[in-house]
């Protein structure tokens, strides 16, 4: 188990940087050779708009990357199903612009292995830019560590975030601050489970400055989830039954069953939950992620914590899932 460091010098993503090595930009940490043995990875997903990369060498989680502004709050519904002991699924719908998106594998030497998906507008590759044709845009996926959207690692350790407008977080003087998107990779990289990512998250001040405010899905393989919000500015953690948990975009802390039920994607994925007690296979978390979907759902992704499969489906093509894995570390 990686035993957690303590949080310093954090920065918000647009904020800050060290410098990097010589000729290779921003957070990387690598060698020349390293970077360029990342970038000759880069392969698109056949058929999709997204892409996947294997993180050759180190980076520092915490340097600065000017990110664009959101102009609207993201989508996203994410739930867990856990009924089944040793058969977790975690799934999730990212709703939001159709932008490039790149599934990355990280292996950092002090932290854990681990994949994600990166929205690549967010490192300035827009819409129509091929990375693997225009070197400035591949160049910049040097830097996609640092963005997470959602992501699993060899700890069985899942994360993922959404909208939650009403959020608010306050700072406390003592903590450093971390931008709402660069926390989940510190999460994957530092945290082995759910307690130990709410530990962390205890250490750092939230800035949701340039973005919506988030609310986040935790889980891990032992079945343990959580759902983390800021209400009037204090942390709020709501654990998840010993079955299932599931998040869309209203702030699930203090809901009434009224509320809940108001919320079409939330009542869909915890009525398919409640049926079956928890008991999902991918094939039926993506069933539900289909019936939760909206027109703007950019990537549906499934994590099996106990197997480190992968599966993915770009803008609804529901009859293409791309299949990935992450060997994951003995229990």
């Amino acid at each position: 188990m990686l035993i957690l460091p303590g949080v310093a010098a954090c920065s918000r993503p647009g904020e800050g940087s060290s410098a990097p090595a010589a000729g290779v930009p921003g957070a990387s940490r690598q060698t020349v050779a390293e970077a360029d043995t990342t970038l000759a990875s880069l392969r698109r997903i056949p058929g999709t708009h997204m892409y996947s990369m294997i993180y050759s060498g180190d980076y520092d989680e915490l340097a600065g990357v000017p990110i664009p502004p959101s102009a609207k709050p993201f989508g996203c519904s994410l739930f867990y199903a856990t009924g089944a002991p040793g058969r977790s699924v975690y799934a999730r719908n990212f709703d939001w612009d159709f932008n490039p998106a790149l599934v990355l594998h990280t292996d950092p030497p002090d932290g854990h292995a681990s994949v994600s998906i990166v929205d690549l507008f967010y490192l300035g590759v827009p819409t129509g830019v091929d990375p693997l044709t225009d070197d400035a845009a591949r160049r910049r996926l040097l830097d996609a560590p640092l963005l997470p959207f959602d992501g699993m690692n060899d700890q069985g350790l899942v994360v993922g975030m959404a909208a939650d407008e009403s959020g608010r977080a306050s700072a406390k003087a003592d903590r450093p601050t971390v931008g709402s998107v660069r926390v989940l990779r510190l999460m994957l990289d530092r945290a082995a489970s759910v307690d130990e990512a709410l530990a962390l998250l205890d250490r750092v001040n939230l800035d949701f400055d340039g973005g919506p405010p988030l609310h986040y899905l935790l889980a891990d393989r032992s079945g343990a989830s959580a759902v983390v919000e800021f209400v009037d500015g204090k942390q709020v953690v709501t654990r998840g039954d010993p079955r299932w948990h599931a998040l869309t975009n209203f702030r699930l802390a203090g809901a009434d069953a009224a509320e809940k039920q108001a919320d079409h994607r939330y009542a869909t994925a915890r009525a398919a939950l409640t049926e079956r007690a928890g008991v999902l296979s991918r094939e039926q978390a993506f069933d539900v992620l289909e019936a939760v979907a909206q027109s703007h759902t950019q990537w549906s992704v499934t994590y099996e914590p106990h197997s480190g499969a992968m599966h993915v489906v770009a803008r609804q093509d529901w009859a293409a899932v791309h299949e990935f894995n992450l060997r994951m570390d003995p229990i």
